[in-house]
Parts: C-alpha cells; structure tokens; sequence
C-alpha cells in the first residue's frame, strides 16, 4: 500500500511510535511518506519506500502565528496528488486529524478519494483537545476519520468520557522492536563507566514538561540513595530540567545524577539501568516504560492512565498513587536491595514486552488499513 503517516518529528511517543512504525511497514513493501515540519528523528532513510515531505511554513506579517494546519493539508493534498496515497494515519487528533480532513475534503473536490487512520495518543485529547477552544474541531475530526485507534483502553474510555463520538475507537497498544534490544542485550554493558561495581542505577527518561514530574524523580532517588549506593541517569529535554539541576544541586547529590541530555540511542543508555521511574501525572500509555522494559530494567511508576496496563503490580515492578515519594522509594529499595530478586524482576520485565512486540502489533495495524476499503 501507498500509506503517509503524518506526526510530531520529535522525541516524544507519538513521533517515535509514528516513526518506527512507519519505518517497519517501509521493510514490508509499503511505500510510506512521512509529511510534517522536521525530518523525523529516529527516521532512517535504509529504504528506498521511506520518503519525507516538509511541510514550510512562508513568513508573512500578518500573522502573529504561522497557520500549521493550512500548510500542512495543502502538503498532504500535493503528496497524495503526486504519490497516490491509499490511505493517510495521522497521529495526534490536534492538528493532524483536523488538517486530513480539510485534505481530503479538497481532494475530494479534484475526484480523489483517500482514507484517513487517526491514532489518538494522549495529551491531544486530556490536556488540549477537551479545551472549550479546540473541543468542537477535536470532536469533529476524530468522527469525520475512516478509522480511530488509541493506544490503551483508559484512553478510549477517557476519549469517550470526553467527546461524544460517533466512531468506534480501536485500542492498539504501542509496540516495541524487541529485536532491537535483543541485539543491545548481546553487547557487553560496560556498566563501570556509569557507576562503581556496588552501586545501583536507576533511569529516567522524558521530555521534561511539568506531566513527568521531574521533581519526584529526585526525590524517589533521593530516598533510595540513602539506602542503597545509587546512581541516577536523566536523559531528555525540556522546560523543568533547570528545575532538576536546581533540586539535584539543593539536595547535595550531584555526583550522583547524570544529565544526558536528548539521544537517538535510548536502548544503550537503559543496558546500564536496573529500575526506570515514571511518577508522571499522567501517561496514555507509558512507551518509555515499555522501552525500559525491553531493556530489562524494572519498572517504579505511578498507577495513572494506561500506565496499569504496560506495568505490572509486583511482577515487572511497582505501582504508586501520584505523588506518593516514599512508597515509590520503598518499592525501589525493596527490588534492589536484593540481587535475586532484582534479576527476578528484570527478567519478568522483559518477559512482558514480548506482548507488545512489533512483530504482534505491525499486523493489526496492516488490517486497519485494509479495513478502510472493506467499510
């Protein structure tokens, strides 16, 4: 099939599960282009069905913001036009799922027809979308799709609870290249560089906004270190890592925290960890956990969301009401204090992902697809 998949180019879950995906259906045959502002980041161009199209915004003085939606259907319009696209998945109902839907009304009028898949991924739909401002044009957009999947059941039940929706929304999990790390686990984890042979390492990764509750992850740390000797590595970007710093520096730990920054490589920086923490205020879905856990690392998160379904109470790591520091630190402690059951829980952990694997969730994506010209 000829497919373009429309997302954030980013760091972010949406972007990296829009990207990977795109690039596994390119290994099946597919002819897949990837239409947004950036060259998506984990984007690989190893085959010749990858293509992107960049969407360019034109300054222009009278407007104070550049109008997204308007360039970009008018770029989904051209590459459908010249491609023959079969079918469009847009990822994010806000803009993406409102400017399919102005693309394929404009198309219509030129006697094309392309089907438009909607996968809702979270915050477009609990923090932006139910906005008075975009409600309405969320709405309408997410009923106007050929197709809705989200990718966990609290975020259907959340959607529905929301928006009245005429569509059923199909709940497809994310996925993981288990292979991936497969290969990572087969490379020798030369955990020395990070910490002494008697510490501990536990992960962190996020695009550091207030939702991920940063905050908490140092204080969990924090807790842990006083136990057990720890290191803690932080990768990622965004507008609370000063805080971070601040509160790393406040608490006298710094020799102990590592910043990364954003990578490319999450898989080799999670060979090192031995527990991942999420205290996030809200998770659609949790991939950073998953990923953690592909890389056979326990997992301490909070019990929000679609995090439940991805985290496992007790057997791939621990659940915590949000906010609750010290019982996320107790559960901590209680996995790594002990090397049995440390191992116990990184094996159970990667165990679990194999749910979630690629090679289990690309195929259902494919029918998705299909099913849009059996309706």
């Amino acid at each position: 099939m000829k497919i373009g998949i429309v997302c954030y180019p980013t760091f972010g879950g949406s972007g990296v599960v829009a990207t990977e995906l795109g690039m596994a259906l390119a290994d099946k045959g597919h002819e897949i282009h990837f239409i947004t502002y950036n060259q998506p980041v984990r984007l690989d161009f190893i085959s010749h069905h990858l293509h992107f199209h960049q969407v360019l915004l034109e300054e222009y003085p009278l407007f104070q913001y550049q109008p997204y939606e308007l360039a970009l259907s008018s770029k989904i319009v051209e590459v459908v036009e010249n491609y023959h696209l079969e079918v469009l998945h847009v990822h994010y109902a806000i803009p993406h799922a409102y400017a399919a839907y102005m693309a394929k009304q404009m198309l219509h009028e030129k006697g094309i027809s392309v089907k438009v898949v909607t996968t809702l991924h979270g915050t477009d739909i609990t923090l932006v979308g139910s906005h008075p401002t975009y409600k309405s044009a969320v709405e309408f957009s997410i009923n106007n799709s050929d197709v809705v999947t989200s990718v966990s059941n609290d975020l259907r039940k959340t959607t529905n609870k929301l928006f009245t929706i005429k569509n059923d929304i199909h709940v497809i999990h994310n996925f993981i290249d288990t292979q991936k790390y497969d290969k990572v686990h087969q490379l020798k984890c030369n955990r020395i560089a990070i910490a002494k042979p008697n510490e501990r390492i536990l992960t962190h990764v996020s695009n550091f906004r207030p939702v991920k509750r940063i905050e908490d992850v140092i204080n969990v740390f924090y807790e842990v270190q006083k136990k057990i000797p720890s290191k803690l590595l932080l990768i990622g970007e965004g507008p609370d890592r000063a805080k971070a710093e601040q509160l790393v520096n406040k608490l006298q730990i710094s020799k102990e925290v590592l910043f990364f920054g954003n990578s490319s490589d999450v898989s080799k920086i999670l060979c090192y960890s031995d527990v991942f923490l999420l205290p996030s205020q809200t998770e659609s879905f949790g991939l950073a956990a998953l990923e953690a856990m592909a890389a056979k690392t326990a997992v301490i998160s909070t019990n929000t969301g679609g995090l439940p379904e991805v985290n496992i109470h007790g057997v791939t790591g621990y659940l915590s009401d949000l906010g609750d520091v010290q019982d996320m630190a107790d559960n901590a402690v209680s996995i790594l204090e002990n090397d049995e059951i440390l191992e116990t829980f990184k094996e159970n952990a990667r165990e679990h992902t194999k749910k979630f694997s690629l090679e289990n969730i690309l195929p259902v994506y494919e029918s998705i697809y299909k099913s849009c010209y059996n309706n």
